[in-house]
């Protein structure tokens, strides 16, 4: 059986109309045209894992697709074919990664993969292909900038989330403004000082989306605080 044939077997019409609906794929929505066979995130991590010596251009194929989990599966692969990849390896998949970024062109393909994948690659090496993300006109380089810092994070590495958050303060993208907000969320479950520091300064001329996103689970005092601002 082949991946595209293992995963049309696990389609599920009734959930893929869900999706296309709750993905925005409707006209001039953000994924307009977008097209969902309706397989589970859990179902596509699956298969990936059955194809993960699958060959780059085959999952260059996957990606160019214009089925979401047929991009998403490919993206999962990525992720998985790291883990055991050699240093020259990870390289070319890092590389082939951001040479097709465009084609995570939708938020779970991105929030599924990039701290996984670009994070992991990044987190001892230089770090300025973020900032350059971060400054693009696609939405999606942008989101891919800060939700790749989510591993950053994760090792209480919050210098580049931080910073990353303030170039992206006034982004008008909602997808960004939560994007944002929930990474800055993340910082202060560890450490609520360095979001404290952060909201002082910038919380008066943040989005408000970005910033309810933020402050979710600070005292409730607190967070009147600073809505009120």
């Amino acid at each position: 059986m082949s991946i595209i044939s293992d995963i049309q077997a696990h389609a599920h019409p009734d959930k893929a109309r869900i999706y296309a609906r709750y993905f925005k794929t409707g006209k001039g929505e953000y994924a307009e045209g977008d097209v969902f066979l309706g397989l589970t995130v859990p179902e596509q991590r699956t298969i990936a894992k059955k194809y993960v010596s699958l060959p780059l251009a085959e999952i260059e194929e996957l990606l160019y697709s214009k089925f979401h989990e047929h991009r998403l599966t490919g993206l999962i692969i990525l992720v998985y074919k790291y883990e055991k990849a050699s240093l020259v390896e990870k390289k070319n998949i890092i590389k082939f990664y951001l040479e097709h970024k465009q084609r995570s062109n939708n938020w779970d393909l991105i929030d599924c993969i990039a701290d996984k994948l670009l994070g992991k690659h990044l987190l001892q090496r230089d770090k300025s292909i973020l900032y350059e993300l971060a400054k693009s006109d696609s939405i999606w380089d942008r989101r891919i900038a800060i939700i790749t810092t989510f591993e950053f994070i994760k090792h209480n590495d919050f210098e580049h989330t931080l910073q990353l958050a303030a170039i992206l303060l006034n982004d008008k993208h909602d997808l960004i403004q939560k994007a944002v907000g929930w990474m800055l969320r993340e910082i202060g479950k560890r450490d609520e000082k360095a979001l404290l520091k952060f909201l002082d300064k910038h919380s008066k001329e943040m989005p408000r989306t970005m910033l309810r996103y933020a402050i979710e689970r600070l005292n409730e005092n607190i967070r009147k605080s600073y809505m009120q601002r």
